[in-house]
């Protein structure tokens, strides 16, 4: 209802001023929020201003009536940016470029380099023992020396070092951390050759973004699509200019009364909103004669993004099982009929223990794109585990040992373009203490061409960690 309510405010305003009264045209990239005083009201004096005759009425389904005041939005940098006559973004980036200076991102497994204006790459470093450094990468993209005038919407804005630096004739904008903020795109392409693409290259696009405060740092990387990547970098070059300043962006109050006869607050998003704190309630074991039919499914999962520093690099599938005791939910882990899902972006993964490892992807116009990366072979994974180590310990203060994390082979998957094999993964189990006891962390990581590491952490493993045997074979325990 909420939701509904304020789009219904948007439209209506809309009408009313196709009507021919004189009201502001609302944007859904300014954000609002619906306030519900009663029938008392004193509009603020300060920020935003409101007028009393600036409102309309609304109903609800249920026929409650809402005199709902609308504040004046102003953009007051309007007029700054029509006299603006200063250096271009392209001129204000030019000293970046000019440097050939490097960014840097590290992550767990990860780092990625940005060279402004030459390249970005993703590498992992390896040193083993007395061995040379062991260097795994990929170039996300490189400078392509082409000319922008020959794009439809692009003008050359700057050119230096036979760099031509492309100006949109539309000023892009991103939602970064739930605001709407505009970007200087720079496309890179020719990257390294993407075996799930017939070996296309790969390909990114670098976002400049204004940040006063910033030294060119790496915000965020992300995989839009297969081998295409979104790059976001903060930088103070931009800032002097008005179109690319960063600014807050106030939330701007609707204000509806009551009218006689309604409620203080509409029926229905009372009870939404009493729902909602419901969903917010801690996990807590459900008593039996508290459990719901059996003819209602069994599980309810939430997935949220785990931050790593102010990256989110993982997606956590925080599972409430209300019917499940942990017994029962580790042997239908362990017999494979209940399966870990995760991931973030583009691809997703499913694991099914003792089954397969599956990377999908879901698309409502062409359906499910799925990628078998390795299945289940006891054989094979026992073979695999005589040169490989299956189980891993950690010392506890007593002295005694335990098991860390056991590593499984999944062999046989999808041929890979790249190296006409089939694809392979080591799925690594890791015991993960959480406040939910039945989270799971899932992440992928690719060390070399089409062979896999997944890592898989949970609780629900810590449980069963120590019953794996000489080649890591869980069981339940006794």
């Amino acid at each position: 209802p909420a939701p509904a309510l304020l789009c219904g405010l948007l439209a209506a305003v809309a009408a009313v001023a196709e009507g021919g009264r004189a009201l502001p045209q609302l944007s859904d990239d300014i954000p609002f929020r619906v306030n519900w005083p009663g029938t008392e009201l004193s509009l603020p004096t300060t920020g935003v201003l409101y007028k009393e005759d600036n409102y309309i009425i609304m109903t609800t389904v249920d026929k409650e009536k809402y005199k709902c005041i609308l504040p004046l939005i102003a953009s007051g940098n309007e007029e700054e940016e029509k006299d603006y006559k200063g250096p271009t973004p392209g001129e204000l980036l030019e000293p970046l470029f000019k440097q050939s200076s490097c960014s840097y991102r590290i992550e767990s497994y990860w780092t990625y380099e940005v060279c402004h204006g030459k390249h970005i790459r993703q590498y992992h470093e390896e040193k083993e023992t007395g061995q040379k450094i062991n260097i795994q990468e990929y170039y996300l993209g490189n400078m392509m020396m082409k000319n922008p005038l020959s794009e439809p919407g692009w003008w050359v804005q700057a050119e230096w070092q036979n760099f031509p630096f492309a100006f949109p004739a539309q000023i892009p904008t991103k939602n970064i951390e739930g605001q709407m903020t505009p970007y200087y795109p720079v496309e890179l392409g020719n990257g390294t050759p993407c075996s799930l693409r017939q070996n296309r290259p790969r390909s990114s696009t670098l976002m400049y973004i204004c940040h006063p405060e910033a030294k060119h740092e790496i915000l965020s990387v992300a995989e839009v699509t297969t081998c295409e990547y979104e790059v976001v970098i903060l930088t103070p070059l931009l800032c002097s200019h008005p179109k690319y300043r960063f600014r807050a962006s106030p939330v701007n109050d609707i204000f509806c009364q009551s009218l006689p006869g309604s409620p203080l607050k509409p029926h229905n998003l009372e009870q939404l909103e009493k729902q909602q704190e419901m969903l917010k309630t801690p996990f807590r074991r459900v008593k039996e004669e508290e459990m719901p039919s059996t003819k209602e499914e069994k599980f309810s999962s939430i997935h949220k993004p785990v931050a790593v520093g102010s990256h989110q690099l993982l997606t956590v599938g925080t599972t409430h099982i209300s019917k499940l005791t942990d017994e029962q939910l580790i042997k239908e882990f362990l017999s494979g009929s209940y399966c870990f899902h995760g991931g973030v972006g583009w691809w997703k993964y499913e694991f099914c223990y003792g089954k397969y490892v599956h990377q999908y992807h879901e698309d409502k116009e062409s359906g499910r794109t799925s990628v078998v990366v390795g299945t289940w072979s006891k054989e094979e994974h026992m073979e695999w585990s005589r040169k490989n180590a299956a189980r891993t310990f950690y010392l506890r203060e007593d002295g005694t040992q335990t098991v860390r994390m056991v590593s499984h082979f999944y062999g046989n998957g999808d041929v890979c373009d790249l190296t006409d094999k089939p694809r392979q993964v080591t799925v690594k189990l890791k015991c993960k203490e959480s406040d939910s006891p039945h989270a799971v962390t899932i992440y992928m990581l690719e060390p070399h061409s089409c062979q896999y590491i997944l890592g898989v952490e949970s609780p629900v493993i810590c449980k069963i960690l120590d019953t794996a045997d000489e080649y890591g074979l869980l069981s339940v325990p006794s």
